[in-house]
């Protein structure tokens, strides 16, 4: 058994407990953490395959860890479930599900009783940086606020975040940990009398009379709010591929929900699909993870996320393939290699360009769609309510805190609350903080005629403000805007201090020194990998502002100062002429990332799953469109696509796809008739009754 638990980090603190608690898969004892769902139990002992498909024997593992596919399902005490949803229990018996799951068997019905019911002045679904922020502005508004989560803390994808947060220290805490963030949004409302966090509690559907169903702890309550406030998130989109539903492919947030919250290592060597923030951050943090990332493939011309965060996962020595694609994942119960290549400007593969690269997993990070099932139902039946953060629009973390804001005090006001109109700041920042980063410049930088000075490589226009904010001399301006403009040094003196090294979030600044040899002078470079890798005294790989390799340079000191926030400030000497140009320490041998000698080919177009959740593939889907169906109920009756336990939330998108490309107009076309419930809940939950 391989044991894949982390034991240290440089960001997070070790797990509070050890792993202690008993559980049997497949009749082999394993121990998990107190709390630890089944799919980071099993991921910690080296297990990744947990079934395979009934219909034509595929093996599956995780994809989502999020509850938003059925792809982890097990069986855990006779039942069928989401192992990235359900809790270890002392002596629990888990088995692979290798066939079509049995309901259990009943001694006796369960007693029938009677749905607890609560009112709420406001009900938030989703405790991440949205509904957080927004209970709290709530909470200070004195109103009565239930914020409910599926998750066993609050935070969102707050708490999978080791990096710092870009935007305004004064608005969004940038600068600041997501981690941290989290934990701080969490206290305030803990001091609040009129909120009430709900964790483990999950909305499954809001009804025609105004109520809202919620599950918590397998006890069912109706909630009659006022109002309803949607931050319930978003979940990862899916793009088929043969491969796709190996194990060892998953979204990216599956990944650092393994890593950063269950510390939980779920790989050796992982490939990422995708350019966004969303895939350069799980680059990053599986470098400081100590795990290999072979490359990160973006279809575009271009990343479509921060440059400062590619030019970051560059420096430490990730390849990253723009204009390319994934054309397979491969191997048999588990991901062995991935197939990648060129595409041009119709996004057609080039021929003759592929590369195959040897790897255990595949990171799929190719954007979002907004949870907002809610919301449009709320709506429909004539509530009030807002949205915030990803289930109104996709955007970063930061938007999400201060979209929460806004979004609670136009709540507030339909409620008849004397509360006065949002400010128009208030509205232009968010709009600032959503911004799309602005077009990339070419660094240019010719050294001041200074003894100390900082090195800023920021190439785009995104908000961010933190370097400015902490310079004691004033010395950095935002150039145009201030939050949104490129930062600049602009003197007339730096003090050396290095706080815009340490805060940047971008890892996009350093600070030479010669006071006391000019023509030798200190770089100090940021770097927030395990310390052993720049240990004093030793040798680095200094890399250029996109990673070229600028030679060996010897550690003269390694700082770990408590206001760096666990930002080593790694200290090298270097030439005069170079010193400017260090801006990172590569710790990837370009050697061990290079393509397998011959690439491999992959499945037909035809064969490729599209339905997760019944293994319908593309073949059967275009037959059907081919033969005349226009109706998705008519596809759901004749193949069972949208019939599975992801309550067909992620197949549709992918079939209207084929439509366009069978030359059908979606428009055209019947939607899927959504379910009424928003998961899958057990009958027994309802007919029980309240347990609380």
């Amino acid at each position: 058994m391989v044991e894949r638990r982390v034991k240290r980090h440089p960001i997070l603190p070790p797990a509070a407990t050890p792993a202690e608690v008993p559980f049997y898969w497949n009749g082999e004892r394993l121990l998990a953490r107190p709390g630890e769902v089944i799919s980071s139990a099993l991921f910690a002992a080296g297990i990744h395959v947990f079934g395979h498909h009934p219909r034509d024997g595929a093996p599956l593992g995780i994809f989502c860890a999020n509850g938003q596919c059925a792809q982890c399902t097990v069986i855990a005490n006779g039942v069928a479930v989401k192992s990235c949803m359900v809790p270890v229990t002392k002596d629990m018996v888990v088995e692979s599900c290798d066939r079509a799951p049995k309901l259990p068997v009943l001694g006796e019905a369960p007693a029938i009783g009677e749905t607890k019911t609560l009112d709420t002045e406001v009900l938030v679904i989703g405790a991440g940086p949205a509904g957080l922020s927004a209970a709290i502005e709530l909470g200070k508004l004195g109103v009565r606020t239930l914020v409910v989560d599926d998750k066993d803390r609050p935070g969102g994808k707050l708490v999978l975040q080791t990096h710092k947060f870009f935007g305004s220290i004064e608005d969004t805490r940038a600068g600041t940990r997501g981690i941290d963030i989290a934990a701080e949004l969490a206290a305030e409302i803990a001091a609040l009398p009129s909120v009430t966090l709900w964790l483990e509690s999950t909305a499954i559907g809001v009804f025609s009379d105004g109520r809202v169903g919620i599950v918590r702890r397998n006890a069912y309550f109706l909630v009659d709010p006022d109002a309803l406030l949607v931050a319930a998130g978003a979940r990862e989109k899916q793009i088929p591929f043969p491969g796709h539903t190996l194990p060892g492919v998953y979204g990216a947030g599956a990944f650092q929900t393994l890593l950063n919250r269950d510390l939980v290592k779920p790989c050796g060597r992982l490939f990422i699909l995708g350019g966004g923030n969303v895939g350069l951050i799980a680059a990053y943090h599986a470098l400081q993870a100590d795990l290999e990332v072979v490359g990160l493939a973006e279809a575009l011309p271009a990343v479509g996320g921060y440059e400062v965060h590619a030019d970051k996962i560059r420096r430490l020595g990730v390849p990253i393939f723009t204009s390319h694609t994934v054309l397979a994942a491969h191997g048999t119960e588990h991901v062995e290699s991935v197939t990648i290549a060129e595409v041009d400007r119709e996004f057609r593969v080039v021929p003759g360009t592929e590369k195959t690269f040897a790897v255990d997993t595949l990171l799929v990070a190719v954007g979002l769609s907004p949870l907002d099932e809610f919301a449009r139902d709320a709506v429909a039946f004539g509530m009030k309510v807002e949205a915030a953060g990803d289930a109104a629009e996709i955007a970063e973390a930061s938007a999400a805190t201060f979209g929460g804001r806004i979004a609670a005090l136009k709540l507030a006001r339909r409620l008849g609350l004397p509360v006065a109109d949002v400010p128009r700041e208030w509205e232009e920042k968010l709009a600032v903080l959503k911004a799309r980063p602005g077009a990339p410049v070419p660094h240019a930088f010719e050294p001041p005629d200074l003894p100390v000075y900082p090195v800023i490589r920021c190439t785009q226009e995104i908000p961010c403000n933190p370097c400015s904010t902490v310079c004691s001399k004033h010395a950095i301006d935002l150039d145009g805007d201030p939050i949104l403009g490129r930062p600049r040094f602009a003197g007339p003196e730096c003090s050396g201090c290095a706080k815009c090294v340490a805060i940047c979030p971008g890892l996009a600044i350093t600070m030479v020194d010669g006071r006391k040899d000019p023509e030798n002078p200190i770089v100090t470079v940021p770097f927030e990998l395990a310390g052993e890798r720049v240990a004093k005294g030793s040798l680095v790989l200094a890399t250029g502002a996109r990673g070229e390799p600028l030679g060996l340079f010897p550690v003269v000191d390694v700082k770990n100062r408590k206001a760096a926030d666990r930002c080593l400030l790694v200290m090298l000497r270097a030439p005069k002429a170079t010193a400017p140009l260090i801006a990172g320490i590569r710790v990837q041998d370009p050697a061990e990332m290079r393509p397998l000698e011959e690439a491999l080919a992959g499945e037909t177009a035809d064969d490729v799953v599209i339905c997760r959740c019944e293994h319908v593939t593309a073949g059967n889907i275009r037959k059907a469109v081919r033969e005349g169906t226009r109706d998705l109920n008519e596809m759901k009756a004749k193949l069972r696509v949208c019939m599975g336990a992801c309550c067909g939330k992620n197949c549709p998108e992918l079939i209207e796809k084929i439509f366009r490309a069978e030359g059908v107009d979606p428009g055209k076309t019947t939607p899927n008739t959504r379910r009424p419930l928003f998961v899958e809940v057990p009958f027994g939950v309802f007919a029980g009754g309240s347990k609380e």
